[in-house]
């Protein structure tokens, strides 16, 4: 075999909104061929790396890509020929340093991961492996608990909750196969409730429902009531996930030069500081079968995050998406603060896939917990499906069991568990086991072991 880069092409695609995005192609000396769509974020932290768009009106509205396609094909592209794609880490260094900047604002982290994936892919094509192998090795066996994302508000659905996200994680079943049975169910449920009580069935972006309703509570508790018509016990067999997204909820103007953050809640008008939105949270982990929240307070509420942790980081799974993008300095940041338990990572946030590895060791050294992550804006593309169980991660957000996007992902990690056969590891609820509280003491469950 021969990983020499011979041929780097770039093109402009669409994703799962209509919104053009980059896709890359890399072939191999020897014939291998490498393949990589970039997914595109709508909810976005202010500390992501930079996702460049030409800003041209005439063309998709300004949310072209043709500059970022172009800096692969004429910027990257005769940097990398002869070079070694199966040398992932000096591909990336390359890459980040051919940028220059922090944040890949030259060249957009679109087009340094679109070419850094198809390297990936294009390397494990060449020695005859899938790419979950490829870059996990042979103890790459875990299959990750699924947070399906059934009903969607905030940015990713109009005129449905503040929140962004609410989501089921079949906690209490055997297998990943048995996982996306139970998520399926559990949707379809879901939809018989919400349309024989008059509601609306239309999806977001991620592929949940979106109804309107009076408030961000009776999300939940209809979800509740979607697991028990599918025959599953809450808290049992399926737990709760929640991404409230809440730095698109933060009133403007509050949380500037020490200023306390404010939250608005416009669904419920009402606006809560950070306390009265940890009360909230605290409220509901006691309430409902909760064993995760994302984003419970914004990207630059430092000071909430801690006292978010000491609160709740005993009980629940508490995730860093905003906050940390995916950025190991921030990352290494929370850590030392005790800001959180949990990190969620996208490729895209930082731009490379060694990036993306390194932030995953990172927390897994600090006894953090990691969710890979889709974005919103999704293609075909099912590397995260083969990151998540080359990392040994044990958890993944992919979206409701919808749209093709999403169920692409679900689709893959069947596959993986049908190749795997008996070495295949499904973790349930233990891969919310073994995070540690302030203390040091271990994170309680949030769901009772079934009798």
């Amino acid at each position: 075999m021969n990983t020499l880069i011979e041929v780097v092409d770039a093109r402009e695609i669409l994703d799962s909104r209509g919104n053009p995005t980059v896709e890359v192609d890399v072939v191999l000396s020897d014939g291998a061929v490498g393949r990589a769509a970039v997914p595109s974020g709508a909810s976005t932290g202010a500390h992501e790396a930079v996702e460049l768009r030409d800003g041209d009106k005439s063309r998709f509205g300004g949310k072209g890509v043709l500059g970022a396609v172009a800096n692969v094909t004429e910027t990257i592209a005769p940097v990398l020929y002869g070079l070694d794609a199966a040398d992932q880490a000096g591909i990336d260094a390359l890459l980040c340093d051919l940028d220059g900047t922090p944040n890949k604002g030259t060249l957009g982290a679109n087009a340094i991961l679109g070419v850094s994936l198809a390297c990936a892919h294009a390397s494990a094509a060449s020695y005859d492996l899938p790419l979950y192998r490829y870059l996990g090795g042979v103890g790459a066996t875990t299959l990750p608990v699924p947070m399906f994302n059934i009903l969607n508000g905030g940015k990713h659905a109009q005129d449905s909750t503040d929140f962004q996200e609410f989501m089921v994680m079949p906690v209490g079943v055997d297998t990943f196969a048995d996982a996306l049975r139970a998520g399926s169910e559990v949707f379809w449920a879901l939809r018989t409730i919400l349309h024989d009580e008059g509601h609306a069935t239309g999806q977001g972006d991620e592929g949940g429902f979106a109804p309107s309703l009076p408030s961000n509570q009776a999300a939940v508790e209809v979800i509740l009531r979607a697991i028990e018509a599918a025959g599953y016990r809450p808290g049992e067999d399926i737990a709760i996930a929640l991404d409230p997204a809440t730095t698109e909820l933060v009133e403007p103007g509050s949380g500037i030069d020490g200023a306390a953050t404010r939250y608005v809640l416009a669904r419920e008008g009402r606006t809560l500081d950070s306390d009265e939105l940890i009360d909230l949270w605290a409220d509901w982990a006691a309430r409902y079968p909760i064993v995760s929240l994302e984003d419970g307070l914004a990207e630059d509420d430092w000071a909430g995050w801690r006292r978010l942790t000491e609160r709740l980081g005993g009980t629940i799974q508490l995730v860093g998406d905003d906050l940390f993008v995916t950025n190991t300095e921030r990352i290494a940041r929370g850590i030392a603060e005790v800001s959180a338990n949990s990190v969620l990572i996208k490729l895209n946030q930082i731009g490379t896939v060694t990036e993306t590895i390194e932030a995953i060791a990172l927390a897994r050294r600090a006894g953090w917990s990691a969710v890979v992550s889709h974005r919103s804006g999704e293609t075909e593309d099912t590397t995260i499906s083969d990151l998540v169980v080359a990392m040994g991660t044990g958890q993944i957000k992919t979206g409701a069991p919808s749209r093709s996007e999403r169920v692409a992902k679900y689709n893959r990690l069947l596959r993986i568990e049908g190749e795997l056969g008996d070495s295949a590891r499904y973790l349930g609820r233990s891969a919310l086991a073994g995070l540690r509280a302030p203390g040091g003491r271990a994170l309680a469950s949030r769901v009772a072991t079934p009798s």
